[in-house]
């Protein structure tokens, strides 16, 4: 919630922070920049040290980092200072964010991971929905520097919570299989290289277009080192993406259709917001009316997500998130300057209520298929597609804008066609929810693994 409340937040405060430190918007672009790099490069690095040290403490570190590089941007005495604090403050989110989800897996069976799963998409949802709001406020009456300020106390009320609950660790139960004892250096930094160097490319799209040279040859570097790395992985004895993991197909696909249904949504969002405000001329609170049921279904949505993909199984649950995806998108099409909140309001709706079914199906199928003890490298591949999709789907929708001005409809049918890749890896994952050992420590009820 704190990560998804403060980029929501972010967006509402960059022109007042560029104004007050001089910054032009490339620089003020970088603030964001830099920290979508930052937590690409390392999110999988974090979630193989959380296997290896404890999910617990990268949480603690993390969060508790995340709140004092907050406060320092809050004293940013120029851009410079922002950009780099940003940049520190996007490895301590990298640190955290895959240990929530791998200590709900040591917490929950397999076959329970619903019902959590789908309290922290809703969760997320609300924190996202509202950080717009609260940013406005925040920064109405007391300026820009008070969205950062408010993440400090926030943070240590999480590390307080989370040392008081004492989750379960890692290597606790019988199925735990210990990572190495060293980090692979080497694929780590071949992994953070290749994930940086995207990012970067992904977020110059919008400016340079995708025929650009520049854009080309840092694609071409982005392959070159992917290639590196997979060589890199199939001869070290200890791989940074542990072949148990590689090789599962269930991880792999949900990866795939988290990683085009959140390019597909953002990129829809990203062009609707512009459109909504710079064609048919709403201001931003009108804006966020008009989005709002996107919100209001993900979180009536993911309870009800859950309870389908015990009943329905991972398979149909996200082949019908992603059609509903898909039919949200596509309903963009159709706005112009007379249409009518309904439409507007059902085709949000749609969206919300697809993209929750579609994140709470591929978490789960993520976090019931992880094979025991690798929990957190898992967690840090979901996070990773989450975080890059959002940047692909920009740019996606940045490629796909009419030349001539701002027509909606060929960039709307651009994202569905990207989010209609996902039926594919859907039809990849298993028909039930699959019963795999349970990473609850012993010496805990045997009740609470029924």
């Amino acid at each position: 919630m704190l990560v998804a409340m403060d980029g929501t937040v972010l967006l509402v405060a960059q022109p007042s922070l560029g104004r007050s430190l001089g910054a032009n918007l490339a620089q003020v672009q970088w603030a964001s920049t830099g920290y979508l790099i930052a937590v690409a490069a390392l999110l999988v690095v974090a979630g193989r040290l959380g296997d290896r040290y404890g999910h617990l403490r990268l949480l603690v570190i993390g969060v508790l980092g995340f709140g004092a590089t907050s406060a320092g941007i809050a004293l940013a005495p120029s851009v410079g200072w922002a950009i780099g604090l940003r940049a520190a403050q996007g490895a301590f989110g990298a640190l955290m964010q895959p240990a929530t989800l791998a200590l709900l897996r040591l917490a929950y069976p397999a076959d329970r991971l619903g019902t959590p799963i789908a309290v922290r998409t809703s969760a997320i949802a609300v924190a996202a929905g509202a950080g717009p709001v609260l940013g406005g406020l925040l920064i109405a009456h007391l300026g820009w520097r008070s969205v950062f300020w408010i993440n400090a106390p926030i943070a240590v009320a999480i590390a307080g919570l989370a040392l008081a609950a004492q989750p379960p660790k890692p290597g606790t139960h019988p199925g735990h299989r210990p990572g190495p004892g060293h980090l692979d250096l080497p694929g780590a930094a071949l992994l953070a290289a290749a994930a940086a160097v995207l990012v970067h490319t992904l977020a110059e799209v919008p400016a340079l277009g995708w025929t650009a040279p520049r854009t080309l040859i840092e694609l071409a570097v982005v392959a070159a080192l992917a290639l590196l790395f997979a060589q890199h992985e199939r001869r070290t004895a200890h791989p940074i993406v542990p072949r148990a993991v590689a090789g599962s197909v269930p991880v792999v696909a949900s990866m795939g259709i988290l990683l085009v249904t959140a390019a597909a949504l953002h990129g829809a969002l990203f062009t609707a917001t512009f459109y909504l405000q710079d064609t048919l001329h709403l201001g931003p609170l009108a804006t966020g009316l008009h989005v709002l049921p996107l919100t209001v279904f993900m979180v009536l949505g993911s309870p009800a997500a859950g309870l389908a993909l015990r009943r329905y199984g991972p398979r149909r649950c996200a082949t019908a998130g992603a059609l509903l995806v898909v039919l949200g998108i596509t309903g963009l099409a159709r706005i112009g300057p007379g249409t009518g909140w309904p439409l507007l309001g059902a085709t949000f709706a749609l969206l919300g209520a697809g993209f929750a079914t579609v994140m709470v199906t591929a978490t789960g199928s993520v976090a019931g298929e992880t094979p025991p003890g690798y929990a957190g490298v898992v967690s840090g591949l979901k996070q990773t597609a989450m975080n890059l999709g959002p940047t692909l789907g920009i740019a996606v929708a940045a490629g796909a804008a009419h030349p001539s001005g701002p027509v909606l409809a060929p960039t709307a049918l651009a994202l569905a066609a990207l989010a209609a890749l996902a039926l594919f890896p859907a039809r990849l994952l298993p028909g039930t929810l699959t019963a795999v050992p349970s990473p609850v420590p012993t010496g805990r009820p045997k009740e609470r693994a029924r």
